[in-house]
């Protein structure tokens, strides 16, 4: 008597090729949220106006610190200063965006 529909090799249990799917999923999930942790330790600084602006940010795009050179207060010219905060804050995240895509970038083989 031939066997009808099902999967090839099946039974009752996950065919192996399933099984085996299910396993390696499994496995990228933990090594994704391995290198989350990894990446929200990690802290990125970058600086702005020459240094006179640096900022902080943790992987988890926390912003930790922020140090202002006396020289970059200038009363007259706040704008210059606030620039320069959102300069190096734009570029302390955009080091995380790349980091963060060298770790899980090629790890959903395009899944997602």
């Amino acid at each position: 008597m031939a066997k009808r529909g099902g999967f090839p090799g099946g039974g009752m249990g996950m065919p192996g090729n399933m099984n085996n799917l299910l396993k390696q999923a499994q496995r990228m999930q933990a090594q994704m949220q391995e290198n989350k942790a990894k990446l929200d330790e990690r802290e990125f600084t970058a600086a702005a106006g020459g240094g006179a602006v640096k900022v902080t940010v943790t992987g988890a795009k926390e912003l930790k610190a922020i140090e202002i050179s006396p020289e970059a207060v200038d009363p007259e010219d706040v704008e210059t200063l606030q620039d320069m905060i959102l300069a190096a804050v734009g570029e302390a995240m955009k080091q995380v965006d790349e980091e963060s895509q060298k770790l899980f970038g090629g790890m959903t083989g395009g899944l997602m």
